[in-house]
């Protein structure tokens, strides 16, 4: 699997300098505070899960996974939402993040 979508990498083909400064922004808010890299991309994807971002899911559990997180704590991320942002919204989540772990 590509490291990006086919989208992402159009953006950044048709707006680098817009996306360069995107993903310094990203990373100057990760490094702002006392919170680990694995943490704040399971903090990503529960945002991401909750604006029902499919894209941003998938980018957040690649993340994640990378960062050190376990399928067990991503889908736990997902899961701990239900009552928040409702059980639809959980399950397509869910199998977004399958999409990318495959178990």
């Amino acid at each position: 699997m590509s490291q990006y979508s086919k989208n992402y990498k159009w953006l950044l083909d048709k707006f680098g300098p817009v996306m360069e400064k995107h993903q310094d922004l990203g990373k100057a808010l990760r490094e702002a505070g006392p919170i680990d890299e694995k943490t704040s991309q399971l903090i990503q994807l529960g945002a991401a899960a909750a604006s029902r971002a499919e894209g941003s899911v998938h980018s957040h559990v690649k993340r994640a996974l990378t960062a050190g997180a376990t399928q067990d704590e991503i889908y736990h991320t997902i899961i701990l939402l239900t009552s928040t942002i409702g059980f639809p919204a959980v399950a397509a989540a869910l199998s977004w993040a399958r999409d990318i772990i495959r178990d």
